[in-house]
């Protein structure tokens, strides 16, 4: 499990999504923030619901940054 400070915050200002350095999406509330949790392996372990996206050679986040000063974050 990742640690807090390693999730980056994804939103559109009617529900956010918490992403790991992995890729994986553990937290998030869908269709609004009040909404009970669709993804909450933040709490829990990965069978709590997640859904994850990586390359399929695999290898880690070496780099991640919200491009400027937007809400788009770049990670290589």
């Amino acid at each position: 499990m990742s640690r807090i400070e390693d999730y980056v915050l994804l939103g559109d200002l009617h529900t956010a999504a918490l992403v790991s350095r992995e890729g994986s999406i553990d937290w998030m509330c869908v269709p609004r923030f009040e909404s009970g949790a669709c993804f909450a392996a933040l709490l829990d372990t990965a069978k709590a619901g997640r859904w994850l996206l990586t390359p399929a050679d695999g290898g880690p986040c070496s780099r991640r940054r919200y491009r400027g000063d937007t809400l788009v974050m770049e990670t290589e």
